[in-house]
């Protein structure tokens, strides 16, 4: 190959996967909006072209299959609960875990049929969304370790005190958004009071976790 010639590189399809990104994002929203209180059965792939106002094959085209559509929408509804619960660093510890408890409510009471799906089953629950679940579990622990003892490395001890109090306050929050006797307020209170109870049953078996000041408070 003489000098004269050169291989001829593409440029990278920078506008056209911005786009592509950009309206996948947009069929989540859309997604998101539909699905909000509506269960996976409830609605055909019919019915979601026709409300999006989009060729059906669309939203083939992007998500391969309706399931594989409604994962992506839970997924991208559990990305926003898990940013929000595990921000407020600058917050005082105890203000921190009230805000991660109630942004929790507030994506439980606003996101019924997804929280139900993540919690309960659902759509196919296999291991992806059983992935899905327990990756909100996992950083709820952790939002609450670093409130509660400013670190997540925590003991087995303190790990699955913690665990247990996420899987109650699901059971709890199903109760609740199936029967909202209680404000959203007065929840949020009574799951961090059983919070404080279950800070102070650890310290109790595991002396290296003491217990914050609050907690000790709340069982005074």
């Amino acid at each position: 190959m003489n000098q004269q010639q050169r291989v001829a590189v593409p440029r990278p399809r920078t506008r056209g996967t911005e786009r592509s990104a950009a309206r996948r994002a947009e069929l989540i929203a859309i997604g998101r909006r539909l699905f909000a209180d509506t269960s996976y059965d409830a609605l055909s792939m019919d019915d979601i072209a026709r409300q999006a106002h989009v060729a059906k094959g669309l939203i083939y085209y992007y998500f391969r299959s309706k399931r594989g559509y409604y994962l992506a929408i839970i997924e991208d509804s559990v990305a926003d609960l898990v940013t929000y619960a595990a921000g407020g660093l600058e917050l005082p510890p105890a203000e921190r875990v009230h805000r991660t408890i109630d942004s929790y409510l507030r994506y439980a009471e606003h996101h019924q049929a997804a929280y139900r799906t993540i919690v309960s089953g659902g759509v196919g629950f296999d291991t992806e969304v059983q992935a899905i679940r327990d990756g909100v579990r996992t950083a709820i622990v952790a939002t609450i370790a670093e409130g509660a003892y400013g670190r997540t490395d925590i003991g087995p001890t303190a790990r699955t005190a913690l665990l247990s109090w996420v899987c109650s306050v699901e059971g709890a929050t199903l109760e609740w958004t199936a029967r909202p006797q209680l404000t959203r307020e007065t929840m949020c209170e009574l799951l961090v009071r059983t919070l404080g109870g279950t800070l102070r049953a650890v310290e109790e078996l595991d002396p290296a976790c003491p217990a914050p000041g609050s907690a000790r408070r709340a069982g005074a």
